[in-house]
């Protein structure tokens, strides 16, 4: 039995959720086009006939500027200290030296997988380019090329992985696949719309806290505050007569209804709290 924790690190946008997401079969990790939507590191729980992998998602690597940052880099260095394996995700249709300066500026003390991403945007020949410049590097012990917007291999994908990780019994029963509360999903969820329908630097200044979750007979009631820094943004997200919130709020139902596989009463509110990605506190009862 192969059981360990398999931590994914690299840029932001370069594809870690969606490649969480695919590996699972089920969609665990937001997803969107706009950089730094990960904030959290979410643990996903993959169990074979002969494997359980943990693996986790993990914030995109940035330079923090504000508590909020230093919070998600809080939980990229505890990825790093716990894993048996990392992989270091690049998107083979950017440039490669930024993410080799990241990738060598880890001090990982365990072995490391590249895996090049996005390979259906670029010619072979620049995968195989990809594959050599970073096979050339000391922290990495092989390369992955994929497409994780493509469903990859699993099986294909797991054998380097599984290779590189200790015998060991599993540390999770073999039925679940987080360790994280379905309230954290619901919230994430809420968090995803918000950044899918607002523009400039909303999603960037807003937070979900899931205050209510019920479960009764025949649906799921849930009452959640979007947390955000100013009166003109409560105003843009709740709308023109309400417009702009019905539709996160219905969006977000529909979604949240997927997840939980069952109905589901949403009610949302927009509070302002100003400067709440510096405050200890108030990023604390956020879950930061």
């Amino acid at each position: 039995m192969k059981s360990g924790f398999v931590n994914i690190f690299g840029r932001p946008n370069a594809g870690k959720s969606t490649l969480l997401n695919a590996l699972m079969g089920e969609k665990l990790a937001i997803v969107s086009h706009k950089a730094q939507t990960t904030r959290h590191r979410i643990k996903a729980i993959l169990t074979g006939e002969d494997y359980q992998v943990i693996f986790s998602d993990t914030p995109g690597i940035i330079e923090p500027r504000y508590k909020l940052h230093e919070k998600m880099m809080q939980a990229v260095k505890s990825a790093l200290e716990d894993a048996d394996l990392a992989l270091l995700l690049v998107d083979v249709s950017d440039e490669w030296e930024t993410p080799d300066a990241i990738f060598s500026s880890l001090k990982l003390k365990v072995p490391a997988l590249v895996v090049i991403n996005k390979t259906d945007k670029v010619s072979a020949e620049k995968v195989r380019e990809a594959e050599a410049y970073f096979r050339g590097k000391s922290y990495c012990k092989g390369t992955i090329s994929l497409s994780a917007t493509r469903s990859p291999d699993l099986k294909k994908f797991m054998e380097p992985v599984l290779a590189l990780l200790p015998e060991g019994e599993p540390f999770f029963p073999g039925d679940e696949i987080s360790d994280l509360p379905t309230k954290f999903f619901v919230s994430e969820l809420i968090r995803e719309k918000i950044y899918e329908l607002s523009e400039d630097e909303i999603p960037y200044h807003t937070a979900v806290l899931v205050r209510e979750f019920k479960e009764k007979t025949t649906l799921v009631k849930i009452v959640a505050d979007i947390i955000v820094h100013r009166e003109t943004q409560k105003m843009i997200l709740i709308g023109e007569k309400g417009s702009m919130i019905k539709k996160i709020g219905t969006e977000a139902r529909k979604a949240i209804e997927d997840f939980l596989q069952q109905k589901v009463f949403l009610e949302l509110f927009v509070k302002v709290k100003p400067k709440w990605r510096e405050n200890e506190m108030q990023l604390k009862e956020y879950g930061y």
